[in-house]
């Protein structure tokens, strides 16, 4: 939950209408927010080279060996090679972990403060990595998928709010988008590394891709450890010289951040004094609006699909008849448009506006949709009856 409190658009005009401190970038609050952003580093890692091992032959021997199985009696048809109930059980658990600790996130958020959160995060997800690069069974893979999910909960939670909280107002897009830019950063390494350790075929190949998401984990932990809490959640944890120094450090030497310091003060009294639940606040009609869009915007982001082709872009390459290596390259290929588009979208929201993303990226996702309609529904009935063939044989032959 953010420090702070609603404030109309001529309220923030006039916090900073002697000043421009608060605008000023610095080396320090690059460096910080780097740090910070890099979270998304180990989320997007995660999320690419889970996809990527199910295909690979050494892994799928040791853990899912009726999946290799199908592929090897498959002549024509890849449909369902990967339906299977515990190869699911495998790639779910991460978000069902995730979604509990998101549950709980907020309140850790709160009492430790965004570094904390950064901190016990990266530890969690440090001890899945390490489960997964040494599993000897399922069970073993699917407890350290769910310690990644459990530290991804916290660091994206924590992650966001941290980069909002600390960025200067103008360019808080830039920044905030940082941690999205190393999420996709992430999942190209991912894909990267999964194309270079298939080609050995061996049984630490796929050790070495789940492993490797430590050193990201561990990087962005040690970093947190060096870097300030920031200056709102100090204030609500009523360590006030800690926040003015904090702002200090962002805001450069030899600048007066204390109106910037008073207004947050202030802010976290008018909280404090209203003594109202914020759950209960957000739910009252003034605020409606904004829990709308707090709910909608991610809720359609996720329901477009774009999180199943990131994470299951292997699997889908694989399943439409692709090899083990072109699965992979594009995997690569998705990764690097991933890129492309993210640093477009840091070069032009701070100047273009939130709004106009939003609506290029709602047109955008039209068109793919679109000719994609047209290919799939161009030869719509030996379509269906390939599918009711497969989707029969494979309910007979699905793992319980």
């Amino acid at each position: 939950m953010g420090g702070g409190v609603l404030t109309s658009h001529a309220d923030a005009a006039n916090i900073f209408s002697d000043s421009d401190n608060a605008s000023k970038l610095t080396p320090s609050v690059v460096i910080i927010c780097i740090v910070a952003a890099s979270a998304g580093l180990i989320f997007g890692y995660d999320v690419g080279v889970s996809g990527g091992v199910t295909t690979m032959a050494p892994f799928l021997e040791k853990f899912f060996p009726f999946v290799l199985q199908r592929m090897a009696d498959a002549k024509q048809s890849q449909y369902c090679l990967f339906d299977s109930q515990t190869l699911t059980a495998f790639t779910s658990s991460f978000y069902i972990a995730g979604l509990v600790s998101s549950l709980i996130a907020g309140a850790v958020n709160t009492t430790t403060g965004r570094r904390g959160s950064l901190i016990i995060g990266g530890v969690v997800f440090m001890l899945g990595t390490a489960l997964n690069a040494f599993a000897f069974n399922l069970w073993m893979l699917i407890a350290g998928l769910l310690l990644l999910g459990f530290g991804v909960g916290f660091t994206n939670q924590a992650a966001p709010v941290y980069l909002s909280e600390m960025a200067p107002p103008k360019w808080r897009g830039t920044l905030s988008t940082g941690f999205q830019l190393f999420l996709t950063l992430g999942v190209m390494l991912a894909c990267i590394i999964n194309f270079a350790v298939a080609k050995h075929g061996s049984d630490y190949g796929w050790r070495i891709a789940l492993g490797a998401g430590g050193v990201p984990a561990l990087i962005m932990t040690i970093g947190a450890l060096f870097i300030p809490d920031t200056p709102s959640s100090l204030i609500q944890r009523g360590k006030v010289d800690a926040a003015r120094r904090s702002l200090l450090t962002v805001r450069g030497r030899g600048t007066d951040s204390e109106a910037e310091l008073n207004q947050l003060i202030n802010q976290n009294k008018a909280v404090t004094e209203a003594n109202q639940n914020p759950y209960k606040l957000i739910m009252e009609r003034r605020f409606r609006p904004h829990l709308v869009l707090a709910i909608a915007i991610p809720s359609f982001q996720q329901l477009t699909g774009i999180s199943v082709i990131a994470f299951y872009g292997h699997v889908l390459f694989r399943s439409i008849g692709f090899g083990s290596d072109g699965a992979l390259i594009g995997a690569i290929i998705l990764g690097a448009v991933y890129i492309i588009s993210t640093l477009v979208s840091t070069y032009v929201v701070d100047r273009l506006g939130r709004r106009i993303l939003f609506l290029q990226a709602g047109i955008q996702f039209h068109l793919p949709d679109c000719t994609g309609d047209s290919f799939v529904y161009g030869d719509r009935d030996r379509r269906d009856k390939t599918f009711i063939k497969e989707r029969r044989r494979c309910s007979i032959g699905s793992d319980m």
